[in-house]
């Protein structure tokens, strides 16, 4: 098991963009970000392929701004158990909505199209009331 590079205290649930160390909390990133080398960034003209890197994770994608802003897995789970979620996705229309959204280029412009589409609008508001609720 990995510890925070930064308080060598806890277990890291979070990846440095710049350097791509890895660190717990909000605390140990601001406290990173102040000594934060950057790794050197590779020309396109020259493509590597490391096959020891740790497979990417959504941490790995969060900004600063991202953290305050993440679900916990138990929530995310409840999703999972919602009738009324299941009976909208058994919308053939839905599901071909999700799946271009997945498929897009641009995720943004493909959520913008989405969010026009008034079955998309319940699903998406029937997501965030089981989340923020933490029930149906």
């Amino acid at each position: 098991m990995n510890i925070c590079n930064v308080c060598s205290e806890q277990t890291p649930k979070y990846r440095c963009p710049a350097c791509k160390i890895r660190y717990c909390s909000l605390v140990c990133y601001k406290k990173h970000k102040e000594v934060c080398v950057p790794s050197e960034q590779q020309s396109p003209s020259e493509p590597t392929v490391d096959l020891n890197t740790d497979p990417w994770t959504v941490e790995d994608l969060l900004d600063e701004d991202d953290v305050t802003d993440k679900v916990p897995l138990q929530r995310l789970q409840l999703l999972g158990q919602s009738k009324e979620l299941r009976d909208l996705l058994c919308n053939p229309h839905l599901r071909q909505l999700l799946e271009s959204i997945d498929s897009a280029d641009s995720k943004y412009d493909a959520m913008k199209v989405a969010m026009q589409e008034p079955l998309f609008t319940e699903f998406s508001d029937q997501c965030l009331k089981i989340v923020e609720n933490g029930k149906e």
